[in-house]
C-alpha cells in the first residue's frame, strides 16, 4: 500500500444508550445521535488489510482518553489498557477511499457518521464499524518525550480533544489506539503497510506526512493530504522521538510519517502532535512516534493478554527493500558544523569556519567576554571579537564551508541551528525555499527563507545544496539572524 492508500479517518463518540447488553454481547439497535460536540476524530493508518477477514488500523492515542471509565492508575507506566477499561457507550467508525461494501453499517449508523463530519454527501468515501482491541503506550518515547520536554518550557501540544500543556493533560501523547476493522479487507486497497525501523533515519532525510486535516470534516476533500519535509531531529532509544518539518494540521495526528524508496512508501512514524508551541512560540515542528516502537509495544501487549493473542498474526512483519542501515548514509555529511554557544542566560548557534573561528550573532554574546561553545564534547572556554569568535583549542574533524557567489529565489535551501532543545538533542535542520533576497547598491544584504526557525538558532547557517542529493555539496548562503513568527500563530 501506498502512503496516500493507507490513510484513513477514525471517528469515536459515545452513544446515548447503552450499545451492549448484560451479558456483554453487542446491541443490534442503532445508537442514537450524539450530541457534535462529543465527536471527536483523528487520522488513522491502515497497517493491515488482507483476505483473512480482518484489518488492523492504528491511530493515535489521546482522544480515547476522554472515554476512559477512571483515569485513577491509568499513568503513567501502564503498557497497555483493553476495551473493558472504557465506556461501553463507545462506537468508533473508520473512513476510507474507495467503494463501500457489505455488510458495512446500516444507513442510520452512517448518517451518525456524516453528520460528525458535518457533512451530507460524500463522494468515494466507506465507512465501516471498528472494534478497540487495545490502547497501547509507547514507553520508549514516553521516556524520550519526558528528557526532552520539559515543563519548565511552557510547552503546549495540539491532539485529538484540543490545545494541552506539559502537565496530565499530555499523559496520553505516547498512546496509540489498535482497532480491528471486520470486511476492511473487501476494499481496493489489500496487503500489509511496507514499514522501516526508525533506526536507519538521519537528520536531513525527506519524508511524507500523510493525514486527513481536521479529521473528520469533509473527508472526501481532505483525506489523503500530503506534506513533504525532512527529518529536522531525532532523540530517544531508536530514535523513538522524532521531529520533522512537514507542515501539517490538526486532525492529522495518528497520520503515518513516510520514506520513499523508488515506486514505495515505508512507514516509519505516526503523527503525534501536528502543532507544537513552547512559551507561546509555535516552532513549524510536528512530534512524530517512531512506528516499529509501536509496533515492538503492541506485540509484547498482545503477548502478556492471551485473550488477543490470536491478533499477533496480524502485526505486519518488516519490509527491508533496499533501504540503508544505520551508518551506511553520508546524509550531511557536507554541512557545515553548527556548535552551541552559551553565554549563560541565553544560548544561540555559531557556524565553524575553522578549527579554530566561528562566527556568531552579537545579540548570542550577550554583551560577555568569554562565552561556552559546545561541541560534541566537554566545554571549551572561548573569547570574542564582535561576531568572530577565536576558541582557545582547536576543534577536530572540522569540514570548512565555502561561500556562495549567487542567490537565486525559488532555491531549495536548509537551516541548521540549535533553536528548541538547546545542547539536549543537537542541532535541528529544516528546508524550505530562498523567498526573497534584499540588496543594497546592488549587494544582497538580507535573505528570506521559507525555513522554520526557533528561538535558539540565531547564528546558524543558512545553506544551499549544490546538487540534487542532500549528500552533494552544499555552499554557505547566510548566518541566521532572527525569526520572525506571525503573531496569528503563537498560542
Amino acid at each position: 500500500m501506498s502512503a496516500v492508500e493507507t490513510c484513513c479517518v477514525v471517528t469515536v463518540f459515545e452513544s446515548l444508550q447503552e450499545n451492549r447488553d448484560e451479558s456483554g454481547s453487542d446491541s443490534l439497535q442503532t445508537p442514537r445521535l450524539p450530541p457534535a460536540h462529543k465527536c471527536l476524530s483523528c487520522t488513522g493508518v491502515m497497517i493491515l488489510n488482507d483476505d483473512r477477514g480482518s484489518g488492523i488500523v492504528l491511530c493515535s492515542g489521546p482522544m480515547f482518553s476522554h472515554f476512559l471509565i477512571s483515569k485513577e492508575n491509568t499513568f503513567p507506566d501502564r503498557q497497555f489498557l483493553l476495551r473493558d477499561r472504557f465506556s461501553n457507550k463507545l462506537e468508533i467508525y473508520v473512513q476510507h477511499t474507495g467503494k463501500a461494501v457489505v455488510p458495512a453499517i446500516n444507513h442510520d449508523c452512517e448518517k451518525i457518521v456524516r453528520t460528525c463530519s458535518k457533512l451530507y454527501k460524500q463522494q468515494n468515501i466507506a465507512t465501516l464499524k471498528a472494534e478497540l482491541i487495545m490502547v497501547v503506550n509507547c514507553v520508549e518515547f514516553r521516556t524520550a518525550f519526558l528528557n526532552l520536554f520539559k515543563q519548565s518550557d511552557k510547552w503546549k501540544f495540539y491532539s485529538s480533544e484540543g490545545d494541552c500543556d506539559l502537565t496530565e493533560d499530555c499523559a496520553f501523547l505516547s498512546w496509540f489506539a489498535v482497532l480491528g476493522v471486520p470486511h476492511l479487507h473487501e476494499s481496493k486497497h489489500e496487503g500489509h503497510v511496507r514499514w522501516e525501523s526508525s533506526c536507519v533515519l538521519e537528520r536531513g532525510w525527506e519524508v511524507f506526512a500523510c493525514g486527513s486535516p481536521f479529521g473528520s470534516l469533509c473527508p472526501d476533500l481532505f483525506m489523503s493530504t500530503l506534506s513533504k519535509g525532512i527529518v529536522s531531529n531525532l532523540a530517544g532509544e531508536d530514535h523513538a522521538l522524532i521531529l520533522t518539518d512537514a507542515r501539517c494540521l490538526p486532525g492529522t495526528e495518528g497520520g503515518g510519517l513516510f520514506l520513499r524508496k523508488g515506486d514505495c512508501d515505508f512507514l516509519v512514524g505516526v503523527i503525534v502532535s501536528p502543532l507544537c508551541w513552547k512559551a507561546a512560540e509555535w516552532i513549524g515542528l510536528t512530534l512524530v512516534c517512531s512506528f516499529h516502537l509501536i509496533l515492538k509495544n503492541v506485540v509484547q501487549s498482545l503477548n502478556l493478554c492471551s485473550s488477543l493473542r490470536r491478533f499477533i498474526f496480524l502485526v505486519p512483519t518488516p519490509l527491508n527493500e533496499a533501504l540503508p542501515r544505520k551508518g551506511q548514509s553520508t546524509a550531511m555529511q557536507n554541512f557545515p558544523v553548527v556548535v552551541l554557544v552559551d553565554s549563560g542566560k541565553f544560548w544561540g548557534s555559531a557556524i565553524v569556519l575553522s578549527s579554530q573561528l566561528i562566527m556568531t550573532c552579537r545579540h548570542v554574546l550577550n554583551g560577555k567576554t568569554g562565552v561556552i561553545v559546545r561541541y560534541k564534547m566537554p566545554e571549551r572556554y572561548v573569547t570574542f571579537l564582535q561576531t568572530i569568535v577565536r576558541l582557545k583549542e582547536h576543534l577536530p574533524d572540522i569540514f570548512v564551508p565555502t561561500w556562495a557567489s549567487s542567490y537565486k529565489p525559488g532555491e531549495d535551501v536548509y537551516v541548521i541551528g540549535h533553536g528548541v532543545f538547546g545542547e539536549n538533542c543537537g542541532p535541528s535542520v529544516t528546508s524550505g525555499i530562498l523567498s526573497r533576497v534584499i540588496e543594497s547598491n546592488c549587494e544582497p544584504v538580507m535573505l528570506q527563507t521559507t525555513c522554520a526557525v526557533q528561538s535558539g538558532a540565531s547564528g546558524g547557517a543558512v545553506l544551499i545544496l549544490s546538487g540534487i542529493a542532500l549528500e552533494s555539496p552544499v555552499e554557505l548562503l547566510d548566518i541566521i539572524t532572527t525569526s520572525y513568527p506571525p503573531l496569528s500563530l503563537k498560542y
